[in-house]
């Protein structure tokens, strides 16, 4: 097998099974006879089956996604990949492929995956949120000035554990030194320290519980997370100070965007006739 052929090869196997690939369309299972008109500028045919300019484009944007080597521009080279594609379609197709109930659910999921985000990408080219939406997302968002904490914590296994420091604590025990010693945190050699962060950067029992602090005080009662049991000790509190609009307006597209597309889809669930086995 000489080299071209190696790298053919290792890029048909990149390709083998993944969501992105794509062949040619309009085709019957025979794989020869194009079921429908094709639109688009015909650059070659397998046995009948034709592929269009389109289609090539589409699989050169997929090639370069995947990062499958050599990566070129060589569009004859590029089309020799797919024509042996369309070659090994064909011949799953004459097999029977389709009726193996995977292959067809896994068609069936391309299908639906490429329509939606084709819909998804219409829909947020068409509700572009204006630099009014924007701003006012900011003012009440990200850019309203908020507390930063300096705190400490100590965090055990149980919540057993962690009500025995509260008791340690409560007869003069050092916050640092039983962090140092008990603490199953990466920040316990540390004494416990988290320097400074803001509220959105902390899990929320974490947050809430750290808000309700006054500066040198600790939690009398642990604090549950998905990480364990939590003792904290509130050192510090600052007026923190939001990032210019100017920083966020890229993430505040994004995340208005998110929330439209949201809504459309809740008002479509909801005049849509949906039945859940």
């Amino acid at each position: 097998m000489n080299l071209r052929n190696v790298l053919l090869a290792g890029a048909l196997l990149s390709l083998a099974g993944c969501d992105q690939m794509q062949t040619t369309l309009n085709t019957t299972d025979s794989g020869s006879t194009p079921a429908a008109a094709v639109t688009g500028d015909i650059i070659a045919t397998v046995n009948g089956s034709p592929i269009t300019r389109q289609v090539l484009d589409v699989y050169k944007q997929q090639r370069a996604a995947k990062g499958i080597q050599p990566d070129t521009s060589d569009d004859d080279a590029v089309l020799n990949e797919l024509v042996a594609l369309e070659l090994m379609r064909q011949e799953a197709a004459n097999s029977g492929a389709r009726a193996d109930p995977v292959i067809s659910a896994t068609l069936d999921q391309l299908d639906r995956s490429t329509l939606a985000g084709a819909a998804i990408k219409s829909f947020i080219t068409a509700n572009e949120s204006s630099d009014e939406e924007l701003r006012n997302a900011y003012d009440t968002g990200v850019g309203k000035p908020g507390n930063e904490f300096n705190a400490r914590h100590i965090l055990v296994d149980s919540e057993q554990e962690a009500k025995d420091i509260i008791a340690l604590l409560d007869a003069g025990g050092d916050f640092a030194e039983l962090a140092r010693e008990k603490s199953t945190g990466p920040s316990g050699p540390n004494g416990g320290e988290l320097g400074w962060f803001g509220a959105g950067q902390m899990v929320k029992p974490f947050a809430d519980a750290t808000a309700t602090l006054e500066k040198g005080s600790y939690t009398k009662e642990p604090v549950q997370t998905q990480f364990g049991w939590h003792v904290i000790r509130l050192e510090d509190t600052r007026e923190g100070t939001p990032p210019p609009f100017e920083d966020v307006k890229e993430r505040l597209k994004i995340m208005l965007a998110n929330q439209k597309l949201q809504k459309h889809i809740e008002e479509m669930k909801a005049s849509a006739k949906i039945d859940i086995k």
